[in-house]
């Protein structure tokens, strides 16, 4: 009778023990989701892009390269965090934070020409997925 109840006891030492673990593996994944929350999800991800994506492509016309410019702008002014800023690089280069037009905008980007758009991607830090560049080249 004495072995049944200290196997009794030791049984429950032991569920005690396993719930405690439990507990703290279920407050710890609670925290690091909080963290990670910070990071855009994968919807969000594909959204932020598609604003900008939709404008690649070979042979552009110069009206879609202009409209895609005034996306970027009005990008970069709305976003706080500079891993969600976008370049342009190329016939209209632009600074990472740019925010207005050139005033020779018009020599730049001409509307009857095409254009090859190409967007590049973040690969570190909070930017990984995200268009970092878009290089607009005037097509042969």
């Amino acid at each position: 009778m004495e072995n049944a109840s200290k196997a009794l006891i030791i049984a429950g030492a032991i569920l005690l023990a396993i719930l405690i673990i439990s507990l703290g593996i279920l407050i710890y994944n609670q925290a690091s989701s909080v963290v990670n929350n910070n990071a855009m999800s994968q919807v969000e991800l594909q959204n932020f892009n598609q604003q900008f994506t939709q404008y690649e492509g070979d042979a552009v016309r110069g009206s879609t390269v202009r409209a895609l410019y005034q996306a970027v702008l009005a990008n970069n002014v709305g976003q706080d965090s500079t891993d969600r800023q976008v370049e342009i690089t190329g016939v209209c280069a632009m600074g990472e934070t740019d925010t207005q037009l050139p005033t020779d905008l018009n020599d730049q980007i001409e509307t009857g020409s095409s254009y090859d758009v190409t967007c590049q991607y973040g690969e570190d830090g909070g930017a990984t997925g995200l268009v970092q560049i878009i290089d607009i080249q005037l097509a042969n």
